[in-house]
């Protein structure tokens, strides 16, 4: 393993404790699910530990979680490089597990995409003060008081309207799964 050299900052090893510690579980179960020897568990956590503290910009990382994960394979794989003999399936097991990582995968950016340009336009299709009201409310997280304010109208017309709007949105989607629920089960 790594050989260490500096001493890591108080705001790394806080850091550390902070967003990766609480993830040591779910990284020692992936590890089991991954066949890597129980003695060697304690080593791969160590040395991603050891990896971690030492990062220059540790705050950059949006997703400490995965980047954990991500760490403790790399060092996995590197393990498994520099054995003489490699089981083809051991490699082949740990490409294969899914895991769940906090990033979205470029599948579900495009399908939620997709949804939002869907819900956008059923949106755009409610009545002019309505699909005002509801935007302002759902949309900009402004107050029932502060939409009846710039558009001159009470608070329960807004309400009734946020509502109303909310109920035809809800019905568009469900009308548009229904033909879709038919097909799948013929």
């Amino acid at each position: 393993m790594a050989t260490r050299l500096s001493i890591p900052s108080d705001e790394a090893v806080r850091w550390l404790a902070r967003e990766v510690l609480p993830h040591e579980a779910d990284v020692r179960r992936w590890l089991a699910q991954s066949l890597v020897a129980a003695s060697e568990t304690d080593d791969v956590i160590q040395e991603a530990y050891c990896r971690l503290v030492d990062l220059d910009d540790p705050g950059r990382i949006r997703s400490p979680r995965a980047y954990f994960f991500q760490t403790a394979r790399s060092i996995v794989l590197e393990q498994l490089r520099r054995q003489r003999v490699v089981r083809f399936e051991t490699v082949t097991e740990i490409d294969g597990l899914n895991i769940e990582w906090d990033e979205p995968s470029p599948e579900r950016i495009a399908a939620g995409r997709k949804e939002l340009e869907r819900v956008m336009q059923i949106i755009s299709r409610l009545p002019d003060r309505c699909r005002r009201i509801f935007e302002m409310r759902r949309i900009l997280g402004l107050s029932q008081r502060e939409i009846a304010r710039r558009l001159g109208v009470s608070e329960n017309v807004v309400e009734n309207e946020a509502a109303r709007g909310l109920k035809a949105i809800l019905a568009a989607l469900a009308a548009e799964e229904a033909p879709a629920m038919t097909r799948r089960k013929a």
